[in-house]
């Protein structure tokens, strides 16, 4: 059974990203705002759930928080600001666009840019720990593969439909045969690189 709460009697966001380590598309991130009493058996790490069961726990997440949002970043302001700071500017969006101002934040990882002066945690695997950061990396997960889905229509020679935008032998395969994207980060071009057998 995953923590409802980190530090008693605060308002808490829980945050998570994903897409960090694609070679297309953007990074989301989430932020999830749950009562402090807030249970809910099925909430995991979304990498420990199935696509099915994220579904199913999406619409429950956003009718059972007190406050939810998403925040995204594309593959251009990737490549402009690299990875690692993109994950953190889509983590503040997604702070940001909460209706509820959070007294203590969340972050699954060991590292995080800080946020308007808002005490914040680092949690290593947190989102095995603690319902706000599954829940987040839930919502994160899903809003991203609703977007990679969209645009396997434009671009359907790359898999994204199944890949997601991930470094699998096919996508790579592909990127060797079509090139590149627009929705590509060229910031990861040593990655694409990578030997093909």
């Amino acid at each position: 059974m995953l923590l409802s709460f980190h530090t008693e009697n605060m308002c808490e966001a829980g945050c998570d990203e994903a897409g960090r380590g694609c070679l297309a598309g953007p990074v989301y991130a989430a932020a999830v705002i749950f009562a402090p009493d807030y249970t809910n058996e099925l909430l995991h790490d979304s990498k420990k759930l199935t696509d099915a069961q994220r579904r199913l726990l999406r619409p429950v997440i956003e009718r059972d928080a007190l406050a939810w949002a998403v925040g995204t970043v594309d593959n251009t302001e990737i490549d402009r600001i690299n990875i690692l700071q993109a994950s953190f500017l889509a983590m503040h969006k997604a702070l940001d666009a909460l209706s509820l101002i959070p007294q203590h934040i969340l972050v699954d990882g060991n590292r995080f840019k800080p946020y308007k002066n808002i005490p914040h945690h680092c949690i290593i695997k947190g989102d095995g720990k603690y319902l706000s950061i599954a829940a987040a990396s839930i919502l994160a997960k899903t809003y991203r593969d609703d977007f990679m889905d969209n645009i396997h229509t434009e671009y359907p020679q790359y898999d994204w439909q199944k890949n997601k935008g991930y470094p699998t032998l096919f996508h790579r395969k592909a990127i060797h045969s079509h090139g590149l994207t627009p929705y590509h980060r060229k910031s990861f071009n040593s990655s694409i690189q990578l030997e093909l057998f």
